[in-house]
């Protein structure tokens, strides 16, 4: 169990070894890295150096924090995440959106790699997330009681309507068609079935994952203005199902990353104004 504690020390270091106080935390996700080479003045903090931060045992996360700025503006950037599958609970998975609120953070800009239900989505198209469905066998705020915030954290509006209005802004800039959608959070790590992927799609479900759920719960709790972005790296038609591997993932988020970098960028951009 996480104590709040051990979010001070994790969040205590990190202050001791940086210049600023972040005010936007950014989650890349899977095959998700070129916003790295936007950041100015880096700081980078591998994960094994922090103190009760787990390590990242999935290759392609590099695990790590860069602290800098975009647009001016500072920010704490998680070059890799935490997943359920690999072992971890639910309060380790969430341990650095704690860190980060601790840290100064009121914005929060998620990323993932996704599979397509709906048939509406290809390969490399990029997605706001409007609305989740979770559907993983456990809960972050599970066992952690009031220390942190509301156990009963409200979840009508989970994904900010500021935050999702600046990437639609984002979006029509970079001349990328805005699409929304709904992502299920599953456990993983394998993929879903033709029957799994048929349930799904009945569900209302747009699109399947293996994470971002717990840390917007988390956010939500600690009351951080949150949104997500999905790439989407494999069409899951079960009529028409092609097996896929993890490579074919990877290439393809790679390609959109580059627009999804812009996009970003352009809602850092947007946030700036506010602190001026």
């Amino acid at each position: 169990m996480i104590t709040i504690n051990q979010v001070r020390e994790s969040a205590y270091f990190l202050t001791k070894n940086i210049s600023i106080r972040p005010k936007v935390g950014i989650v890349l996700g899977t095959g998700l890295n070129d916003l790295c080479n936007y950041i100015h003045d880096k700081k980078i903090i591998t994960y094994t150096e922090i103190p009760n931060f787990p390590v990242s045992t999935v290759e392609f996360h590099k695990g790590q924090l860069i602290f800098g700025t975009l647009e001016g503006l500072d920010v704490v950037v998680m070059q890799g995440r935490f997943h359920y599958y690999e072992g971890y609970s639910m309060q380790q998975i969430t341990l650095p959106v704690r860190v980060m609120k601790e840290l100064g953070i009121e914005f929060l800009l998620l990323s993932n790699a996704a599979g397509g239900i709906n048939p509406n989505f290809k390969k490399g198209d990029l997605v706001i997330t409007e609305d989740h469905i979770n559907l993983l066998p456990d809960n972050p705020l599970r066992g952690v009681g009031d220390v942190f915030g509301n156990r009963f954290v409200d979840m009508s509006e989970p994904y900010n309507k500021k935050l999702q209005h600046a990437l639609e802004n984002a979006f029509a800039w970079t001349h990328v068609e805005v699409k929304k959608g709904v992502y299920a959070a599953v456990m993983g790590p394998n993929l879903e079935t033709r029957a799994e992927y048929k349930w799904l799609r009945s569900t209302g479900a747009d699109m399947v994952g293996m994470s971002t759920v717990p840390e917007l719960i988390v956010a939500n709790q600690l009351g951080i203005k949150a949104a997500a972005v999905s790439v989407i790296t494999d069409e899951c038609d079960p009529d028409n199902l092609k097996k896929v591997n993890i490579a074919e993932i990877i290439e393809v988020a790679g390609k959109a990353d580059i627009i999804l970098s812009k996009i970003i960028l352009h809602v850092v951009s947007q946030l700036r104004e506010l602190y001026k």
